[in-house]
This record gives C-alpha cells, structure tokens and sequence, in this order.
C-alpha cells in the first residue's frame, strides 16, 4: 500500500491531545491466542524498526510497493507521531514487541482516509489485519470518517480478502496491477455480523486450548497431603490425562512418583496449560516463567487475589495484564479449576477428587468454593458432563466465553450456568440468545436479593433483580430458582426430547398421587391432555404401566408424560424400570418420572452409552412428583420460546435521529454533569421519533393559563410541575375536563403549590399506561410497560425488555403485565389499539438505543382508546412525560472486539 507524503511535523509544536482510553484493548487472535492493541506513541519508533527487520521482503515490497529494507527517520517520525485525529495509527503488541501496525491518513478537507496494514510474517493469519481494521474503522467513525481507501498490490491476496470479507460494500477498481478499494466504515448488520462471527471463532479457540490442553505442568505440587498442588497433580493422575504431566517443585525431585522439576522453564517440551497452586506473592513470577515458556494458558487455583481487598484486586489485574500480554488466557483466579472429560482427553484440572462421568452437558460455575458440591451433586444424579470451569474471581475467563465455546462444541448439547454476577450483561444476552436457538441454557443467578460482596470491597457487576429477569426472558434463558432445580431441568434436557406443546397426561399407580400431579400440572401453567389420570391401580403389572404408558405417548393431543410409580407392597417392582424404559427410548414423547423416590437417572431407567453413561432416551426421575412437574414446565416454556419467530427491528417511519442528538448534545453542552430536561425540550425530543405530545403549554400565573387554554382549545387539563403532585389527581395536582376561562382559574387557584402549571388538551377516555426507559449502570437501558394508577405501581405490576426491541418483543412486553386483560376487552370493554401501543414501545426503544445520553425517560400517562378513530383519527396520546440526559453509563455502542477489561 503506498503512503500519502506530507512534511515532517514541527518537533516544537505542542504535543497533540492523548487518544481515548477505550482506543486500548485487549483482543483474542483467530487461533485463541492473545495480543494487546493501542495506538501508537512516539516510542514505538524502535518497535516499528524490529518489525520492519522481522518481516519478509515480500511482506515489506506489499506493504511499500518497494523493495523498502528499513524507515527512514523521517518516515519513522511521522508513522509515530500522529494527532489521533486525522492520522490514527494502532499498534499490536505480543509481550513488549510490536508483531503488527495499521493506520489511517485523511485526505485533506474530506471524510475518504487511506488506510494500510502491516503483519510480521510470523503472525500472518492470526487475523490480526481484520482485527485492526475494525479497531480503525471504529476511531474513523469517531472522528467523522465516512470511507476508507486502500490500495493494494492484486498479488497481495490475503490483504484484498481482509477489506472483501469485512462486510462493507466496497467498489474495486484496477489499475496497473494494484487494487484500488473504497468502501463505507458506517457499522451495518453485515459488518457487525461478520465481526460477531469472527470473535465467536477466536474466543471459542482460546477456550479450547485450555480445555484440549497436549501437557499440563502442575506448578506449586507437593509430596504433602494437605496442599492444594498435590490435590491438583493426584487429581490430574488419577483420571488418567492423556498426555504427559510436569510437577514443579524447586525442593523436589519426585512428586507422587512423577519426576518433578525446579521451575516451568526447566521442562525440556512443550507445555500447553499450567496450574498454579503457590502463594498469591508467587503468581507473578511464574507467571513470567510461562511466557518465557510460552505456555498457552492458566489455571490460577491460588487465593489471595480479589476476594482479598483492593491491594488483591490490583494484584489481580497485574496477574491478567500480563497473561494477555504473553497470548494467555486465566481461569481464576480462586477458582476450583477445569474438567474435560473426553476420552482423548481425560482432563481433571481440578480439586474435586471425583468427577461427573462423559455426558453432554457443559457446566460453568463461578464458584469457586461451591464448585465440588456443584460436581458431587451432578454425579449423584449420574449427570453427565463433557466440560466443566470454575471461573472463581473472573478475572480473565468469564461466563460469556463458555457460551462461545459451547455454541459450536459437538459434544455439548446443554449449557447449565451458576452465576453470581455479570461481566457484560449485553454480550452475555447476545449470547445466550444465539445459543439457546439450538441449545438450550439453565442459569441458576445467586445475589437476587443479597448483592454478593469478595473481601473488602465490592466487585461484582450487579444487576437488578427486573434487569436480570428481562436479560432471561428475552435471551430465552431457563430461569431457576435453586442449584437443585438447575440439575433437574438439565436432567430432563439431557436425556429427553422438548414438548412440542403444554398438553401433559399423568400415568400412575396411585389415584390419590395423580390427582396432586394434576394439581401440580395445572398451577405450573401446563394443561391436563386427559380428564383424569391413566392408573394402573396398586395392584397392576409392569405390562400394564407400559400399556398406559405406550397409550398416553400414542395421543396426538399429549405433549409430553409424568410417570408416577411409588413401589407396591409386594415383590418385583424394579421391573416396573425396564416397562417405563421400553416406551421411553423410542418416544419423541419427553417422559419424566417420579420412579421410586430417586433423583436423577437410577439404573433401572437409563439407556447407556459406550462409556457406561445414560444416554439421549433415558428417563429423568425426581424424588417428588412436584419437582418433576416444574422441570417439565420450564422446559416446556422454553421450547416454547424456541418455536417462536426469531423477530425483526423494523424499520418505523418519522425518525429524525440528527435533530435528537444535536438536542441532547446541546442540552450535554450546556449542562456536562446532565440535567432534567424542559417540557420543550421533551417535546422536541419525542417529535424526533415519531411520538408526540398533546398540545401543552407550561404557566405560571391564572392570565396566562387561560391564554394557553385559549391556543390549546378547550376542554384542557391543569397539571402542576411540583413532583410530589405531578399525575397526582387525588392530591388535587391534576385538575380534568375544565370547559371554559372561569373553570381554568378556579382550578389553577385551587392547586396546591406555587410551581408552574401544565394546561394541556383533554384526552378521550382510554385506559392510563405507563412507557418507561430504566437505565442500569452496568447493563444499559431496559423498557418498562404497565398500566397507569397507583394499584399497579404499588403491586409493580411492571414488565421490562432489553434493548434493542423487536416486534415480538414489543407485542410480549404489552402483554406481560397481570393487567393486560384491561387492555383487551375486559368485562365486556371494547378492546384497545395494541398495534399503537406497540409502535409507541418500537420508537422509544429506538430512541434509547440510539441515545445512551437519554438515562430516564418516563411517558406518563399514555392513553390508548379501541382502534376506532377518535380524538381527532389518534386512538394513543401520550399526555405527558419527564426525561433526563447525562453521560452515558453503560457502552452500549458493540464496538469493535475487545477483551473485557479485568474487574
């Protein structure tokens, strides 16, 4: 790619303005590896000359069109010092050396800026170019760049392929053997798509080369029993990894009978993971041993970190810096560590002496102290897991980066996740959603009404309650309430197909335990197929219970099966097992059980694979029909989800999205800390988005009330501005249908305060509702939808989504509230315009998603009559409304890839 010539810089000019903090991050490579990106500074120079020197002729003669053997020091200078303005230019880092650079030149008095890569051979195909091309684009859009244009050699394939497969629309042209490109920077689905694709393939390969590890060296093993590091080693020996394991210990030459050695770079091969299990004060220098090693990645099982107090915590962020620095990634610290149990594999990397055996089921759990319970318990229950991970501090591993592995792992089918907090609450949505399309995800999320504290200082990202329950409703999260229910509905989703449908029948052998499964059936919200209950009575026979069984899954309108079986008072009821089993395997029918009070899969009901585990086909069975009832419920509200239309964002007309940014943007001017916003200024704010306001003047004495009544036309309402009055009728701070001059200044004098008042034209009748923006600090913003009146505040009778907002999403959240049967034709009521109250939650979405600024914004009341024209052809109004901006508090724009940053 050629350069554009320009003069050097004045080196007396002042220094330009530092480049934004967010500009710096750390990125996952496409092979796994980590690597560091920031932009660059004038001490790059000698990192710029090493790269040069590193690099073959072939990739300098691409990159220069020439033969370029070295920069010159004017070249030099002016490829470091740039004004992260118009020439931005980022460098990757692996350690302390610069292994890639990109950067962008403006053309003069334009929004086109040129832009060229540089790759060390050595990490070409790493996908480092695409990676600083979106870094590029992002800092471009910031600083109003609207293309970008290459040029390149048409020999240099794979530099054309990184501009083709960005997902931007770029025009070609060609000559004399070079490629010219132009192309657009704005971010559209398909560049984002591609981006999304892209860092789901990296941070999937990164977990993977911790989980598939070839060698795993055990640093801090003992010969003493009651260390952690001999745990972790004897652990390790006993599940029989598959390839060699390294103890080191500088006071030991033999650990559990394996030669041991002094320190990780005294292993003559090749280590892929190391388990530290030394004192906190110790981490770092090992940690320095594993890059000189190069060892790919960490298992910190050693406490004294986070959990500890603010000098841990920064302790913590020095131990993840340098990880990432040297292409490492960290699970932990504090944690109980990792699992895989893959037959080629045979990873126990853990302190859990006993482990599930292979199964389909991927486990993360962030607990480290909860995490052998959490394993024992699925053993128990002959769960099968194919990989575990104790994230402990999560400091580098999170949540969010098992789901990537899992979503393309063959060997996972369901996804159990026991979370304390959130790393980023918005990816992990994205997530989930994509994922639960074809497998599906059970979190069990402590801290839902004690917010979870490490050491001496709070760490985790806390989410409230309705956030957190909006962030699972519409990822299609299965949602329980305990570890316990966790483990029977990954049971059931494990071994036995999805319902299509709510249609449940109830096979027994007992009427009076059938009647309280129809109970349980019904207060779960499923339906009963039958009537009554198919009882084979006491006295029946294993082929009877198979008949009544081989009858219910048969029935077109049953959807899925309890079977009750409580043992009788007699001999031989283990038989009863394989008469249940002999349905049950070839069911597409999900059949779950209360088989003689046992939990999990007993023998008797389960169809085994090769390695002696129960396969797809045996039956869950629960130690209390109830519990079996509410596994089958949230999984059947789950395939539910599943069936539905995935929904679209669609495009609404009436959008000015300009005139409502340089609003805020001009309220933000003046006000940097933020402000309310004035009625006026609401207005403006809501009109930009297609939502207007009745006609409403703001008064402060009765003249010029009745003057305002006069414009807006009457009849009007007086609403007073004091906020313990505002939508407050029965305090008097709302004054309904005045008619005429005499009835505005009787009912201005009779409100009571001094405040400014409100007139505003009178509404038709309709039924009150509430249109809510919520933001969270650590999640974004969500919308709220309810209906008006102090019944439904006081009850919370508040549903909540996360943005962005799809069509079904929006016509859900109408329907979510208990009072929804207000709004669809209750008693005989004519039912509402739901169609318009959707629009209306589509275009304030919209507006929030556009306007992270926008940190509150409340439409109160909302009034929607029946779809029948009135009040002048509208049947919604929004009668009034507050709103703030401020700074955003959550980066809601995706952005380019990024590592979260440690906590």
């Amino acid at each position: 790619m050629t350069e554009q010539t320009a003069p050097a810089p004045d080196v007396a000019a002042d220094p330009p303005p530092p480049p934004p903090p967010h500009w710096e991050a750390d990125i996952v490579a496409a092979d796994g590896g980590t690597v560091h990106l920031r932009p660059i500074c004038p001490d790059d120079d000698e990192g710029l000359v090493g790269l040069m020197e590193r690099s073959s002729d072939q990739t300098r003669y691409y990159r220069f069109f020439g033969p370029m053997k070295r920069l010159s020091d004017r070249d030099l200078h002016r490829f470091t010092h740039v004004d992260h303005v118009d020439r931005v230019a980022f460098v990757v880092l692996l350690g302390d050396q610069v292994i890639g650079v990109g950067r962008f030149d403006r053309y003069p008095d334009t929004d086109d800026a040129e832009i060229a890569f540089l790759v060390e051979d050595a990490h070409q195909g790493r996908g480092l170019g695409s990676v600083l091309l979106e870094h590029l684009a992002a800092a471009g859009r910031e600083r109003g760049i609207k293309r970008f244009v290459a040029e390149v050699l048409s020999q240099n394939n794979k530099m054309v392929r990184v501009f083709q497969d960005a997902g931007y629309q770029a025009t070609r042209e060609y000559e004399d053997g070079v490629v010219h490109l132009t192309f657009p920077i704005e971010q559209t689905e398909d560049a984002l798509a591609v981006a999304y694709e892209r860092e789901q393939r990296s941070e999937s390969r990164s977990i993977a080369r911790l989980l598939t590890p070839s060698s795993v060296a055990v640093v801090g093993a003992s010969n003493d029993e009651g260390k952690i590091g001999n745990a972790v080693l004897r652990h390790l020996l006993d599940q029989g990894f598959a390839g060699p394991v390294y103890p080191v210990n500088p006071g030991a030459r033999h650990v559990r009978g394996v030669p041991a050695y002094a320190d990780i770079e005294s292993i003559p091969d090749d280590v892929d993971l190391a388990v530290l299990a030394v004192p906190a004060d110790e981490v770092a220098g090992v940690v320095e041993g594993c890059r000189r090693k190069r060892v790919r990645g960490l298992v910190v099982v050693s406490g004294g970190f986070g959990e500890t107090g603010p000098e841990g915590r920064a302790a913590e962020r020095q131990l993840v810096a340098a990880a990432r620095a040297s292409g490492m990634r960290v699970v932990g610290p504090n944690c109980l560590g990792i699992v895989n149990t893959a037959p080629d594999v045979r990873l126990n990397a853990s302190l859990a002496p006993k482990i599930p055996g292979r199964g389909r089921v991927g486990f993360f759990a962030q607990s480290g102290s909860l995490g052998v319970a959490l394993l024992e318990h699925a053993r128990s229950r002959n769960l099968g897991l194919s990989t575990f991970v104790s994230a402990g501090n999560r400091a580098d591993v999170s949540g969010n980066d098992l789901l990537q592995y899992w979503a393309t792992d063959p060997a996972t089918e369901v996804v159990l996740l026991h979370l304390e907090s959130f790393g980023n609450p918005r990816k992990f949505a994205r997530l989930a959603r994509s994922v639960g399309r074809t497998k599906p995800v059970v979190a069990v999320k402590s801290g839902r009404h004690v917010k979870i504290r490490r050491g001496l200082v709070d760490t985790s990202v806390a989410v409230p309650e309705q956030s957190v329950a909006a962030l699972f409703a519409s990822a299609g999260v299965i949602r329980v309430d305990t570890v316990a229910q966790m483990f029977d509905v990954g049971t059931l989703l494990a071994h036995q197909p999805l319902p299509a449908g709510k249609r449940v029948a109830i096979v027994g052998n007992s009427t009076a335990i059938g009647v309280l499964v129809a109970d349980a059936v019904l207060d779960q919200g499923l339906e009963l197929a039958r009537e009554e209950p198919l009882d084979i009575g006491a006295d029946g026979t294993p082929e009877d219970f198979r008949a009544a069984l081989q009858e219910a899954v048969d029935d077109d309108g049953v959807d899925a099966v309890v079977a009750v079986f409580l043992p009788p008072l007699m001999a031989g009821s283990r038989e009863f097992g394989p008469a249940l089993l002999n349905v049950a395997r070839v069911s597409a029918t999900p059949i779950v059980a209360s088989f003689m009070s046992t939990d999990g899969v007993p023998p008797e009901l389960a169809v085994l694979d090769e390695s002696g585990m129960p396969s797809r086909g045996s039956v869950p069975s629960y130690s209390t029909p109830e519990r079996a009832v509410i596994a089958l419920a949230k999984v059947a509200e789950y395939a539910d989800w599943r069936r539905r239309p995935v929904g679209t964002v669609p495009e609404l007309p009436g959008f000015d999205e300009d005139a409502a940014r340089d609003l805020v943007r001009a309220v933000l001017a003046e006000a940097p800390g933020g402000r309310d916003l004035t009625d006026d200024e609401l207005i403006a704010l809501l009109a930009a988005y297609g939502v207007p306001l009745l006609g409403t003047r703001t008064v402060s004495d009765a003249d010029a009330a009745v003057a305002a009544a006069d414009a807006v036309g009457y009849p009007v309402v007086l609403k007073s501005t004091a906020p313990w009055l505002r939508h407050r009728s029965d305090l008097g701070g709302v004054r309904l249908d005045l008619a005429d001059a005499d009835a505005v200044r009787a009912a201005f004098a009779a409100i009571p305060s001094g405040d400014p008042v409100i007139v505003q034209e009178m509404a038709a009748p309709g039924v009150a509702t509430v249109v809510e923006i919520v933001d969270d600090p650590s999640f974004g913003a969500l919308v709220s939808f309810g209906l008006g009146g102090v019944a439904t505040d006081l009850l919370g009778d508040r549903a909540f989504r996360t943005l962005p907002l799809t069509d079904l999403d929006a016509a859900e959240l109408v329907r979510a509230p208990r009072a929804w049967p207000l709004l669809d034709g209750y008693r005989g009521s004519e039912p509402v315009d739901v169609a318009a109250l959707e629009d209306l939650l589509l275009r304030v979405a919209r507006l929030a998603d556009d306007l992270p600024e926008v940190l509150r914004l409340r439409l109160e009341p909302v009034i929607v009559g029946p779809a029948s024209p009135w009040h002048g052809g509208r049947s919604l109004v929004v009668a009034g409304g507050t709103g703030q901006v401020g700074p955003p508090t959550a980066r809601v724009d995706p952005g380019p890839r990024r590592m979260r940053n440690p906590v």
